[in-house]
C-alpha cells in the first residue's frame, strides 16, 4: 500500500509514475554543481562590480530622476542579490539530487522514493549550502545621494 502522501494530488493519479534513473541522477548532481562551479560563481564578482558603479548624484529639483534612481538602485540590489543566490539554490539542487540518487542507488528498479525523503534532502541541501559570493552591501537605504 503507497502511503497517501505519495500518491500525489487525485486530479493528477491516472497518469501514471514518475520514472528516474538514479545513475542518471547522480551524474545530472555531479555536472550541475559543477557548472555552477566551473561556469557561473566565477563571474559573480564581475556582476557585483557591474552592478556597484556609483551614479552621480541628480539635482533634487528634478523629482521624478531621484525617484526613478531610488527605484533603480532597490532594483539593482534585488536583481543581484537573486544572481548570487541562484548558485546557491542550483548547488542545492545538485546537492539534493546527489542525496536522492545514494539514499536509492541500492534499490531494486522498482523502489519508489517517497515525498517526504525527497522534500527532506531538498531542505536539508538548502540549508547546508554556503553562500557562492557575499552579497553585495544593502543599497536599498536611504537611497542616492542627492544634490540641493
Amino acid at each position: 500500500m503507497i502511503p497517501e502522501e505519495d500518491l500525489g494530488p487525485s486530479w493528477l493519479r491516472g497518469y501514471g509514475d514518475i520514472e528516474a534513473d538514479i545513475r542518471q541522477m547522480r551524474e545530472f548532481a555531479n555536472k550541475l554543481e559543477a557548472e555552477v562551479r566551473k561556469n557561473y560563481a566565477p563571474h559573480l564578482s564581475y556582476i557585483a562590480d557591474d552592478m556597484s558603479v556609483p551614479i552621480p548624484p541628480p539635482c533634487a529639483a528634478f523629482g521624478e530622476l531621484v525617484d526613478f534612481l531610488r527605484a533603480h538602485q532597490d532594483i539593482q540590489q534585488r536583481s543581484t542579490n537573486e544572481v548570487y543566490h541562484l548558485a546557491n539554490h542550483t548547488g542545492g539542487l545538485a546537492t539534493a539530487a546527489g542525496a536522492i540518487s545514494e539514499q536509492y542507488a541500492d534499490a531494486d528498479a522498482f523502489a519508489r522514493a517517497r515525498v517526504s525523503d525527497v522534500e527532506r534532502a531538498l531542505r536539508t541541501a538548502q540549508a547546508d549550502q554556503p553562500p557562492a559570493a557575499p552579497v553585495p552591501p544593502d543599497a536599498t537605504g536611504p537611497g542616492p545621494e542627492v544634490l540641493k
